[in-house]
Parts: structure tokens; sequence; C-alpha cells
């Protein structure tokens, strides 16, 4: 009996919907190969142009995964198509022929987007279609040079380390359709923020979307992806972050991330209920308006149960800012910042600064001095080596005393981005931390409070 394609209600809806660009993101398993190349082939077959590009990680790739697996392009069309795996004597690139009607020809090229040599030589002229397999690890040279040569473009990805640059000069520029945005995890829209390009279309599909998927197939994968790990985060959950070297590789949305309403149960607890002991602030600060550095304040509780709940964030950055900050600028929003907390939250006396920033010290000196201040703000107390920093926040993350509000959404990113350098294993990168940084600075002087219940008094 030949194979069906079984469709769900969601790949029905993708495969009418017409779109310029069109990025397929979701678990592994999901369909999302079968289907999509399907759609591209009747793309092909509207296109007015006679050349279109199929690009994988090689051609063997290409050839296994999509042209010759079950319900791929050779099962679902048969003799409409002819594979050419070594070219032809007229034209040297594999390529599939592609007759879907009486006098029309199409030519699908198969490239290959990992030998650069390769693709330079057979990327040329103007093209209807491009399909790119698994684009998040494509060479972003290739995506650039191939996407402007085409007028309509699909691409398929799991989720990956969402710093790649994939992400934010092409996906991120995506929207999921209205009716199925629900479908899409708070954790990807959240990242779906670059400016949003006419007609470009974000689907995001799971196991439950593929109605061809066997349960013993599920099965298998389920138990043989290891709970708790990047891969089952990517693979099996469908979220972004990389799969090797994550700092906090046991942070998890759904166990960590609250709600602002869930947080002020502490605000109205009776005597005796959980409640707010205390409140910190921390602020770490980088000027330059060339690279990705940022001035990140983060505000926290504490609960006289031991809870930690990261409450507000608020970042400036100036690279994105047409009038950059000074560290003068820097005291005013900080204390913009702890006021409006103040006001919503609770009265965070001590504020805990980057005390590698003598210039912010001294302005807040100055200010305190010219102004006075309920205030204090305290050089932060670094003294605790970043990697015994690591260690007790991953362990909190494991006793689930430790929270994060879901509208603070770039610390979030860092702890989903935040990684150990490849070349040292007790090292983190310098980069995709200054929340983190921020976060540290205000709890570290209150370690002892943290997930211990014996705090019934500030």
């Amino acid at each position: 009996m030949p194979n069906k394609l079984i469709l769900s209600k969601k790949y029905k809806d993708f495969l009418r919907c017409q779109a310029p660009v069109e990025f397929l993101e979701g678990t592994t398993m999901a369909g999302k190969t079968t289907v999509g190349i399907f759609k591209f082939m009747l793309k092909v077959a509207q296109s007015p142009k006679k050349l279109h590009i199929i690009a994988a990680n090689d051609t063997g790739t290409a050839e296994k995964n999509i042209i010759q697996k079950d319900l791929g392009i050779l099962d679902d069309f048969g003799s409409l198509v002819r594979y050419n795996g070594n070219g032809t004597s007229a034209d040297k690139i594999p390529h599939i022929v592609f007759t879907p009607a009486p006098g029309v020809t199409k030519t699908v090229y198969v490239m290959g987007y990992g030998d650069k040599t390769k693709w330079k030589k057979a990327l040329g002229g103007q093209y209807g279609c491009l399909y790119i397999d698994e684009i998040n690890t494509a060479n972003i040279e290739f995506i650039r040079e191939a996407s402007m040569r085409a007028d309509y473009m699909m691409a398929t990805l799991n989720p990956d380390d969402p710093n790649l640059p994939v992400y934010h000069e092409y996906i991120n520029h995506a929207r999921p359709l209205y009716r199925w945005s629900d479908d899409t995890p708070t954790e990807i829209l959240d990242d779906l923020t670059e400016e949003l390009k006419d007609g470009w279309v974000h689907w995001f599909f799971t196991f439950k979307d593929n109605l061809g998927l066997k349960k013993s197939e599920l099965d298998r994968v389920l138990s043989n992806t290891p709970k708790g790990t990047k891969i089952y985060k990517n693979k099996v959950q469908g979220l972004r972050g990389r799969a090797t070297g994550l700092v906090f590789n046991n942070f998890d949305y759904k166990l960590h991330v609250r709600s602002a309403e869930w947080a002020r149960q502490f605000l109205t607890a009776k005597k005796g209920e959980e409640q707010f002991i205390l409140f910190s602030a921390g602020l770490d600060t980088a000027y330059s308006d060339k690279t990705k550095d940022t001035i990140a304040m983060t505000f926290h509780g504490c609960t006289n149960r031991g809870k930690w709940i990261q409450l507000d964030e608020k970042v400036y950055d100036n690279a994105e800012l047409h009038l950059t900050i000074a560290p003068s600028d820097t005291v005013v929003n900080f204390i913009d910042f702890l006021e409006r907390n103040r006001e919503e939250w609770g009265f965070a006396r001590n504020t805990f600064i980057d005390n590698a920033d003598q210039a912010t010290l001294k302005e807040f000196s100055k200010y305190v001095r010219n102004h006075g201040s309920i205030y204090l703000f305290n050089p932060a107390w670094k003294q605790l080596k970043i990697v015994d920093r690591i260690k007790l926040q991953s362990g909190w993350f494991k006793r689930q005393c430790y929270f994060i509000l879901d509208h603070c959404t770039e610390t979030i990113g860092e702890l989903n981005r935040y990684s150990w350098k490849e070349d040292k294993d007790n090292e983190p990168e310098d980069r995709n931390d200054h929340f983190i940084n921020s976060s540290q600075y205000a709890w570290i002087p209150y370690v002892n409070k943290i997930g211990s219940e014996k705090n019934e008094t500030g």
C-alpha cells in the first residue's frame, strides 16, 4: 500500500497559505520537511520561472531527507520528476527535472550550503522558489546570497541558539498567523520581535501536528532523549537554546517563570502566610555604542519561605539609542526604576552597582550629596567567584526556589543563551550575561535567605 500524506488542520492551513517567505520551526519528527517539500514543489509548479533551488548541508543529505525518503519528492510526484544526482552533460549541477504539466518543464537545482566553493559557483541568476533545509545550520552568507535571488523562500529548522545571526536577520522578522499564535511557545513569540517583513509567516509544528507519526516512533524519541538536557529542550519541546554548553541547562520556563499576579499573593498575605520580607536591586553597566552592551537593571523580592523572585527589569542599549546614555543619565534612570518598583512591590533600600564602573559609582555619590536619597547605592560584592554564583543559582533552579516574572524577557533570553567557552570547561563566555550579572549583584548579599524557610522576619 503506498504511503499517504495525512494532514492536520494546521498543515492544511499551511498548504493554503500564500506568503513570500515561510519558516517552519518546531520539534523533531513534526512532519515539517514532509509537508513543506510537498508545498514547495507545488509552488515550483505555479512559478513563472524555470529555475529553482533546494539547499541542504550537502547533496547527500538532500537526497536522503528530501528527495528519496518516504513521502519525499520521488514518492509524491512519481513520473512527473526525474532526479539527476550527478547532473547531466548539459548541466553539471545535481538537479530535479519536474514536468508539472504537458509542455512545462522546471529545473530544481540541489545544492549543499556546507561547501562555500561549490555553492559560490552554482549560485547565479534569479530563481523562482528556494527551499533551505535546517536553515539554522546553513552558512549565513549562502542564506543572504540565495534569498535575494528568489521570489519565494521556505525554510525548515529545529530550534537552536537564539543568538545565531539567522534569527535576527531572517526568522525573527516573521510572525505566526493569528489563529495559530497560541500554538507557538511564549519563549519563541518573545523572540519574534524584529521589524515585521511584509507577509513573512512563522509556523511552529510539534508531534501533535504530524498525524502520520506512529505512537511507537514517538515513544522511542521520548524515551531515548533524557529530560532536562538541551537536546530534549530543542528537539522534544521545540524551544530555542544552544544544544551544548549552556550554563543554566536546568532553567525551565514552565517551572521557573511566573506571572506578576502569582507574585502579588506575597504582598497581600496574612500573618503566618508566605510574604515578602525584603527587596533588592542590581545594576550592571556598559556604555559602548558600537557593540551589543547594555545597561541592565533588575528588581527582586525574597519571601519568608526562601523564594527569590525577579520582579522587574529594564534595559538601555546605547547601540540602539539615538542619544547615548552617560553615567549621570543612568543614575536618574535607575532611581526612576527603583521608585516605580517601590510603588508596585516595595522598598529596596539596599541596591548594588557594578563595582568595575567607577564613573557611575561617582555619579551616584554626587547625586546623593546634592539631592539626598532614601536608597543606598552599594558597590557590588564580587568576591564570590562566577563559577560559585552559577553553582548557587543552578541549585536554586533545581530546588525551585528561584523564579522570574514572565515580562522579564531580557533575563529569560540570557538564561537561554549564556554558555561556557568552548575551549575552557570552567569559564563562561563574556556575553549574554548583563541581566544575569545584575541579578547576581542583587542576591549575593542575601544568599543565606534563598531556599531557607527560617526567614520569618526581615
